[in-house]
């Protein structure tokens, strides 16, 4: 494996900043000399020269590292300043909604003129890779979303589409977790204007699990060109490829800095593509594993319960 990954790892003394190398966990810190990079955010908080510095001791690691199977991994940004979720952002899962709405496809929003829209979890829906999710007493239509998660490295604001990945610090996985039954706020009508309600379909504890690490962007081809994979209880349920989306990731973080300054650590969930459950009706239950990959970033998985 080149280079590293960037962990937050379960030491005796508590969340740690790790570099994992060759299926090794490294302490930052240690690994680095700088004793203030403590946690994955003091990382980037400093990301230019951390990660000149992680990369230079990835090549030829000293100290003691632990193997990363003993390892236990938490959530890689356990409390961003924001997270920004990109909505309706793969064609093919905005069309796969609009037929379980019983409405027609609509055109490629970039032919309308429009950008992005997002809405906003609660730093506190973010969960480990492995954590049990609970689900079962709060929704009866809980859905998955597999999504390639953009971590921000430098403060930004107002960035050109062309200079956008610059300010990007690395890549890792994201479940979308929605409540497809708490989106709307019954008996208010479907003609109201206050009728959506987005913080419980979507921002409920637990509903942002992320992990494993953070692949940093340095090491990433191509973001627009990563294959995803959904898999619950084994069965393939999502398979797509981030070039799918409608607005890409330079698109995205274009448009939000250009009103929202992004500082490090923030994250923006960048959508999911087809074959979440609500079009198909199928949904979670207790028990139920949900495991994502997205290629060259890496794996993680949940329990539902």
């Amino acid at each position: 494996m080149a280079g590293y990954k960037l962990a937050n790892y379960q030491s005796p003394q508590g969340p740690r900043a790790g570099a994992v190398i060759n299926d090794m966990l490294y302490d930052v810190a240690a690994l680095t000399g700088r004793a203030n990079y403590v946690s994955t955010q003091d990382v980037l908080n400093d990301w230019d020269a951390a990660h000149a510095a992680l990369d230079a001791a990835s090549k030829a690691p000293k100290g003691q590292g632990q193997p990363l199977a003993q390892v236990k991994l938490r959530a890689p940004v356990p409390m961003p300043g924001s997270i920004y979720c990109a909505g309706a952002n793969y064609q093919d899962h905005a069309e796969e909604m609009w037929k379980a709405a019983g409405k027609p496809p609509e055109p490629d929003p970039h032919d309308l003129g429009l950008k992005p829209w997002f809405f906003i979890k609660s730093s506190h829906a973010v969960t480990d890779p492995g954590a049990t999710v609970s689900i079962s007493k709060y929704s009866k239509k809980m859905d998955w979303e597999i999504e390639l998660v953009v971590v921000i490295g430098k403060k930004t604001r107002d960035i050109s589409l062309d200079n956008a990945l610059s300010c990007i610090a690395g890549y890792t996985v994201g479940n979308d977790l929605s409540a497809r039954d708490l989106g709307f706020r019954p008996p208010v009508p479907d003609t109201s204007p206050f009728r959506a309600d987005w913080t419980r379909h979507k921002s409920f504890d637990g509903s942002a699990p992320l992990g494993p690490w953070i692949t940093p962007a340095a090491y990433i081809k191509d973001p627009k060109n990563l294959a995803m994979k959904l898999w619950v209880n084994d069965a393939l349920k999502q398979n797509s490829n981030s070039g799918r989306m409608i607005f890409n990731v330079a698109e995205q973080i274009a448009h939000l800095s250009s009103g929202i300054t992004l500082y490090p650590g923030d994250i923006i969930m960048t959508g999911t593509p087809a074959g979440v459950g609500a079009g198909k009706g199928e949904f979670l239950k207790a028990g139920d594993v949900v495991k994502m990959e997205i290629a060259e970033i890496g794996t993680i998985s949940n329990t539902m319960s």
